[in-house]
């Protein structure tokens, strides 16, 4: 706990502890005697700690994973390991199903029983969370917490804020000036499985079969500065810190306060002093000469930079998206029929959606052959007509676009494992949108997969691909491509590049984006749809490419549909690839 409680201070000092002792200032840190504060001298001086480094020769690091597991002990962890050779999580799991824990001393077959539930309990709590589900968990709180007592406002913070793609623990502030209350209602909330701990401006509490969820308290009008520490990035606030040093000011949590002349921050009693607080964001950055830099680019990756220069970007919004080009029907693998997803996307009031239901090799997802796909072709253009009847009509859900609703007919084409097309060029000629992906034949070498990605792009008729790197977040790695040659193949071609908005996937992820913008190529945001809810992924999509400093200029579905259209390869507007495509355009049941 005292290390911890070190921990603490050190993260929160408005001052470089590390320069400080190095500079022969070592800081007073609440909460450090001089036991940890002569171990923070060696660390900052030589970055070992010779106590640290003896420890890890006498207890097998591989232990301090035991400890983790609710209800055992470092004793308990001891014995098991001495006694029964146990070294790691899997060991002590095989022992305990193997009733050997039970043979120990004041060990039985309850404590058998309490491992296992432990161990399970271990693995639910140390996955990182994908956005939907950690949005879920936010949102549970967040509603329960709504009308406490004095509460002005609740922003989530943290990473979740900033949108990183997998969540750790959540961070919640909450605007009030009747803090026991509000701290006493997350406490006592039923979705709370423990509470870690409880203090006069801090909650921590494990949320049942979820994170660790942490409320700090804002005071009412001074939210500004709390919100920039919280929201973070580590390595973004400790960016701004340094830009207010060489003002004399030092920057924390609670606020601006002046440097005195030895570099530390004045005490409230000294005449001198002087504290700074804000009550928005905007107003922290803008008293240190910088533009309100969104969350979503905090990370110190030149946006500190850009916001002293005024040449920060114009993000894409939601709102900025006209059509989704990447959605499935129960044709194939989705769960509703084609009308519903186009009603529903039309209902959000989206202008267009296309409909790319998977290629026949896809078998396990029933993918389609050309006979269907002349069906569904038909069945677009009834439904199109039927669109545009009550549209004339006036007959619009509420929330529509007033300028009526299009259902492009598309495919999700498979790029086979020898680098063939799913389908030949006379068939793909009749789609209004050819998305390409990759599924099958994963572990091909890197040149093998590169080839098929090359046959696709160079296609006339291929106009995006999907999900790119193939990844899915925390089950499958990225695609092994030669990344640098594949963006620039797509800006060559004309191939626009999917940001995927599935929080299993959020593929192309950000840096991957941003570098393929710096290559000339351009997006689309996309939600893959399966079934309605997942529309919402256009929310992550729109997030992943805000990350990747993406405009709207950059996003080609922020154009209306013949817009959209016009971007394409074979349209007027296209930017690259192919000219012509085998007399498709005008052909496709959605045009």
């Amino acid at each position: 706990m005292a290390y911890r409680r070190a921990a603490d201070a050190i993260a929160h000092s408005p001052e470089p502890v590390a320069e400080a002792f190095r500079a022969g200032q070592p800081p007073t840190l609440p909460g450090v005697g001089k036991a940890i504060r002569d171990k923070l001298a060696e660390l900052a001086e030589t970055g070992h700690l010779r106590f640290h480094d003896r420890l890890r020769t006498e207890v097998p690091p591989e232990l301090l994973a035991l400890v983790q597991i609710p209800g055992l002990g470092p004793r308990s962890v001891r014995e098991l390991h001495e006694r029964l050779g146990i070294l790691t999580i899997e060991d002590l799991e095989r022992a305990a199903r193997a009733g050997r824990v039970r043979e120990l001393k004041g060990m039985g077959p309850g404590t058998e029983q309490r491992i296992l539930e432990g161990i399970e309990a271990l693995g639910r709590r140390s996955g990182r969370l994908r956005l939907g589900q950690a949005a879920e968990h936010l949102g549970q709180v967040v509603e329960a917490l709504r009308d406490a007592p004095g509460l002005q406002s609740l922003v989530p913070a943290g990473s979740f804020r900033r949108r990183r793609e997998t969540i750790g623990d959540l961070d919640l502030l909450a605007e009030t000036d009747r803090p026991k209350e509000v701290i006493a209602r997350l406490v006592g909330l039923p979705g709370v499985a423990r509470v870690i701990g409880q203090g006069a401006h801090k909650a921590s509490v494990e949320l049942r079969d979820g994170p660790q969820l942490d409320l700090m308290i804002m005071p009412p009008g001074k939210a500004g500065s709390y919100l920039v520490h919280f929201t973070g990035s580590a390595e973004h606030n400790v960016h701004l810190r340094g830009l207010a040093r060489d003002r004399g000011w030092s920057l924390s949590e609670h606020g601006f306060v002046r440097l005195g002349d030895d570099g530390r921050p004045l005490a409230a009693s000294d005449a001198a002093a002087d504290l700074r607080t804000f009550e928005t964001e905007a107003e922290v950055y803008r008293f240190l000469d910088l533009d309100l830099m969104p969350p979503e680019l905090r990370e110190d990756q030149g946006e500190i930079e850009a916001a002293a220069e005024g040449r920060l970007p114009q993000l894409v919004e939601l709102a900025d998206l006209r059509g989704d080009s990447h959605c499935h029907s129960d044709w194939s693998d989705g769960r509703y029929p084609p009308e519903r997803m186009a009603e529903e996307a039309r209902r959000r009031g989206l202008s267009w959606l296309v409909l790319t239901d998977h290629s026949q090799s896809l078998a396990i997802a029933r993918g389609l052959t050309p006979d269907r796909v002349e069906l569904q072709h038909r069945l677009i253009g009834q439904l199109n007509e039927r669109f545009a009847r009550e549209t004339a009509a006036g007959q619009l859900h509420q929330g529509a676009a007033a300028d009526g609703f299009r259902l492009l007919h598309g495919c999700e084409m498979e790029i086979r494992a020898d680098a063939r097309l799913d389908y030949p060029d006379e068939l793909l000629a009749r789609f209004d949108v050819v998305v390409a992906s990759l599924h099958v034949g994963r572990r091909q070498p890197r040149a093998q997969l590169m080839a098929r990605y090359r046959a696709a792009m160079e296609s006339p008729h291929v106009d995006v691909i999907a999900h790119p790197s193939g990844r899915k977040l925390g089950e499958r790695d990225e695609l092994d491509l030669d990344w640098d040659a594949f963006y620039a193949l797509a800006a060559e071609t004309g191939t626009l590049l999917e940001i995927n908005g599935s929080d299993e996937r959020l593929d192309l992820e950000p840096r991957r984006a941003r570098r393929a913008k710096e290559a000339g190529c351009r997006f689309t945001i996309d939600s893959d749809a399966h079934f309605v809810g997942e529309f919402d992924n256009l929310v992550w999509g729109t997030a992943m490419a805000r990350r990747a400093w993406l405009e709207a200029s950059d996003v080609m579905n922020t154009r209306d549909c013949d817009g959209f259209l016009g971007a394409l390869k074979g349209g007027l507007g296209g930017l690259g690839g192919r000219a012509g495509r085998g007399g498709r355009v005008g052909r496709g049941a959605g045009r």
